[in-house]
């Protein structure tokens, strides 16, 4: 989802070293993100390669990482990213880890957040976490940072990595981590989060899953392209979708033409906005994208097969979570729209998942992550201690008889 962050000095890091050594790494990081080829033997999780970071948080010690994955095809995949965890004495049991799933920032390798000059810039969260006891772990996705298929909006390969980034935590002996594992994700973050929610049990089965927290989450994929392809963000949006979904699935289904839910114009202008990252370019993909508002789709993608049945299986819902769940949501949001969150939290209520639903009003979708902060940490801290959390769902009505 597109998520435009304003770009703060986070508390709490030593403001006079942190740009400096950040700004070094980021000039002599090329070579870190290239794979080896082919890549080597390894469970997914298994580390690859791993570097300090130098301007890690006060309290912290960080490192960039690349991993072992595996994608939505079953292909073991390389997925770069940055682990955080604190100085101070973990307990014996390890630290919990919160796998940090990020929003929208592009769908190309140079827009990974870890690729940028403050690696830990878009963590929303992060210093209460490392303060309150927690190792933090932030994938890139397959496709981001280090070589591979794309993987914007394609649930499975984004939870794998989700999931994979906290076993490579696991094997960094100076984290000190342990097996307890929450994950927290915001817009594109939080279908991430939901995939790697779902899939836990079965795919990272020694992972001690506590609770999943959403923030304006990308549910209801049909839904949600339909809603926001009217403006320039939606065009954006659509461009990187739909480019990853070509890619991945098409060469296996030759039905999955570009041309039959976009116009020439849409067809065309696909190369020339998906290398462009969020976060820096937003003017460049304006001027491609502006044009296009009106005359971007030929026929509706959430109506027309394969497509059609390529975003039912990307909307997070499939399966079932069974841990504590916590959505939040800005009443003021444009992009993720409150009603499309509330229909999704009645489906996980009717299901019965245990989901606590929060919303903000006047609160956007950029800014929804940062404000649900003060209510997640206590929440993620009930979790770890084993004290029951509250739910929104009603409760179930009696059967008669």
């Amino acid at each position: 989802m597109l998520t435009v962050v304003a770009l703060v000095v986070l508390g709490a890091c030593s403001g006079a070293r942190r740009p400096v050594e950040d700004v070094v790494e980021s000039h002599t990081e090329g070579t870190f993100y290239t794979l080896p080829a082919p890549l080597p033997e390894g469970a997914p999780g298994s580390l690859i390669r791993s570097d300090r970071l130098l301007g890690a948080p006060d309290g912290a010690i960080a490192w960039r990482v690349l991993y072992q994955s595996t994608d939505v095809g079953g292909a073991p995949v390389g997925v770069s990213g940055v682990i955080i965890a604190p100085t101070r004495a973990a307990p014996n049991e390890g630290w919990p880890i919160v796998s940090w799933a990020h929003p929208t920032t592009g769908a190309y390798g140079r827009c990974a957040p870890s690729v940028g000059d403050d690696p830990f810039l878009l963590i929303e969260g992060l210093h209460e976490l490392l303060d309150a006891g927690y190792a933090v772990v932030a994938t890139d996705y397959p496709g981001m940072g280090a070589d591979g298929p794309p993987s914007y909006l394609i649930g499975v390969s984004e939870g794998n990595s989700v999931l994979d980034a906290a076993r490579a935590a696991r094997a960094i002996p100076e984290a000190h981590t342990g097996n307890r594992l929450l994950l927290w994700g915001h817009s594109q973050g939080g279908q991430a989060a939901l995939f790697a929610a779902q899939s836990a049990p079965t795919y990272a089965p020694e992972l001690d899953l506590l609770g999943v927290a959403v923030a304006a989450p990308a549910v209801e994929l049909g839904e949600l392209l339909n809603d926001d392809i009217v403006n320039d963000s939606g065009v954006t949006l659509g461009a990187y979708s739909f480019d990853a979904y070509q890619k991945v699935y098409g060469p296996s289904d030759p039905s999955l033409e570009l041309g039959s839910i976009l116009t020439p114009a849409g067809v065309a202008a696909l190369p020339e906005m998906v290398p462009l990252c969020l976060l820096g370019q937003n003017k460049e993909l304006h001027a491609i994208a502006d044009p296009l508002v009106g005359n971007f789709l030929r026929a509706a993608p959430a109506k027309t097969e394969p497509w059609a049945t390529l975003l039912e299986q990307n909307t997070p819902g499939g399966q079932p979570v069974a841990v504590p769940m916590l959505v939040f949501q800005g009443e003021a949001d444009t992009l993720v729209k409150p009603a499309t969150t509330a229909q999704y939290v009645q489906k996980l209520c009717t299901n019965g998942e245990h989901v606590e639903f929060r919303t903000y009003p006047g609160i956007s979708h950029g800014e929804i992550a940062e404000r649900a902060v003060p209510m997640l940490i206590p929440w993620l801290g009930d979790l770890v201690a084993g004290r029951p959390t509250a739910t929104t769902c009603p409760s179930p009505t009696p059967t008669a008889g």
